[in-house]
């Protein structure tokens, strides 16, 4: 049945038919509702009026419009035009949330490059019990050395350096296990695992080393936790991906020729400090069968029993953790520099040196490597984070010194297959700050993007090579359920 939208009709103006669906199902429009027929001059904010009337919504909720997976930015008799398309034709719109731009909101100074970070708050997988304004976000930085921060800006807490049992290289990666629990790991080839303590009035807080664990014989790129089953994944330039314990009781031994060698001086400086008896272990097994540096490891996001890796041999493996075996192997055409599973579509997408993300249905039944690559970035993609509040949601970091925020739904199909673009592009404010802002260059000097992470609650926490620990903001950004915002 058509539904004419005769309030919002303009005299002598062409009309289209729009047959309009979401796949989100709290804002659905009933099944009875046919094809609506409205004025081809109607842009993105008279099209979320209408749908919204016929919601019968008291609060407007804003939304976009997809048409062939492409953002409606024109009018729609502006669209048909560009598009060769008759207006006799029906037009399938697919409808979302709106996407608010991510604003702003603050940056942290470091003493050096910032490699990774880490957010606790009551949304994060590990921080179900952090009150709000309780918020910590965790660094590791090229001096090796952890900070933990407070919302205000303020660290409250560094681990140990090198004399006393911390880091002796740049930390490469930092995360939270638990509100009580850390896990770092970088080119001095350990994963350090950390106790963090923090009184309830704030006057102590404090790092302090619980296991070394040994097993690389080169730096470590990147870990990740999985705390409900106390494992981790290291990822190497050994070639190799590490599967980890994080208590000691089920962590083996480590090989001796992997420890720090007993010199005098490392004796010596043992007994100048000897509170510092930190417990080392090997472990669980060594995943090897790359034959480059591995870049990234992670779980799968449903089955901790299954990990992938990612490598500068262009290729994405996925291992079964329970029987140590490689169950498949994905080759691609670049070499492949960070990785994130984006669950429900069952996809993974991984970063490439080559400024594009790649996605890649890691399912054995899957009859092509890629299903989509996502185009935007000017060098190399080195981080990648999923949306926490949409399955089509992920952000990306890269040494240009942007951020991008993708929705995998906005494609279009050319020749080199279905491409991406990022909706939204997020810049160092330091650029902006230093009056640089209009001569970034492709390389990114200064201003490359090192980690990203995207909390429900804190925001979108990016660290790069400004030093900085950077906050931006944007409530909605492809967001799924309005009642879920805290941004």
């Amino acid at each position: 049945m058509d539904v004419e939208a005769s309030s919002l009709s303009q005299a002598n103006q062409r009309q289209v038919r729009l047959h309009l669906t979401t796949r989100d199902g709290d804002i659905a429009l009933p099944e009875s509702t046919g094809p609506i027929l409205v004025p081809t001059g109607l842009r993105r904010y008279a099209l979320s009026t209408l749908v919204n009337n016929l919601l019968g919504n008291d609060k407007p909720i804003p939304l976009e419009f997809l048409v062939n997976g492409t953002y409606l930015r024109t009018s729609i008799d502006e669209y048909l035009t560009a598009n060769g398309i008759s207006a006799e034709t029906t037009l399938e719109v697919e409808y979302v949330r709106a996407l608010i731009p991510p604003l702003h909101i603050a940056s942290f100074l470091h003493d050096d490059w910032v490699s990774s970070v880490d957010v606790l708050s009551a949304t994060s997988v590990t921080g179900e019990s952090v009150a709000a304004g309780q918020e910590r976000i965790l660094s590791g930085s090229y001096d090796g050395l952890l900070r933990m921060w407070n919302m205000s800006s303020q660290t409250i807490a560094v681990s140990p350096d090198a004399s006393e049992g911390g880091h002796t290289a740049s930390i490469k990666a930092a995360k939270f296990i638990s509100p009580t629990q850390l896990a770092s790991a970088g080119l001095d080839r350990t994963v350090r695992v950390w106790k963090y303590a923090e009184e309830e009035d704030g006057s102590m807080t404090r790092i302090t080393p619980q296991l070394e664990l040994y097993g690389h014989k080169s730096g470590i790129n990147s870990l990740s936790v999985h705390a409900p089953s106390n494992r981790m994944l290291s990822a190497s330039s050994d070639h190799s991906v590490g599967f980890w314990s994080t208590r000691k009781s089920d962590a083996p031994t480590a090989l001796a020729e992997l420890l720090p060698s007993n010199t005098a001086r490392s004796s010596k400086r043992r007994k100048l400090n000897s509170s510092v008896s930190t417990p080392q272990r090997g472990p669980l097994v060594l995943l090897s069968s790359h034959t480059s540096p591995v870049s990234a490891a992670i779980f799968d996001a449903k089955d901790s029993t299954v990990g992938y890796s990612a490598s500068w041999d262009h290729s994405v493996r996925t291992w079964d953790l329970v029987t140590s075996a490689l169950v498949d192997t994905r080759s691609t055409s670049h070499p492949l520099l960070s990785l994130e599973h984006l669950p429900e579509l069952h996809l993974l997408a991984a970063g490439t040196s080559a400024r594009h993300i790649t996605l890649i249905d890691p399912r054995a039944s899957a009859t092509s490597v890629s299903v989509m690559t996502l185009r935007g970035h000017t060098n190399a993609v080195v981080t990648l984070a999923r949306d926490p509040n949409s399955t089509y949601g992920l952000i990306s970091g890269s040494h240009d010194g942007t951020c991008r925020i993708w929705d995998v739904r906005s494609t279009k199909t050319d020749k080199e297959g279905v491409v991406g673009k990022d909706i939204y592009s997020i810049s160092r404010k330091s650029l902006e700050e230093s009056g640089r802002e209009g001569s970034k260059r492709i390389g990114g000097d200064g201003i490359k993007v090192f980690g990203v992470c995207w909390d429900r609650s804190v925001g979108i926490v990016s660290a790069g090579e400004d030093k900085r620990l950077q906050i931006n903001r944007g409530e909605g950004v492809l967001q799924k359920d309005s009642s879920k915002r805290g941004m």
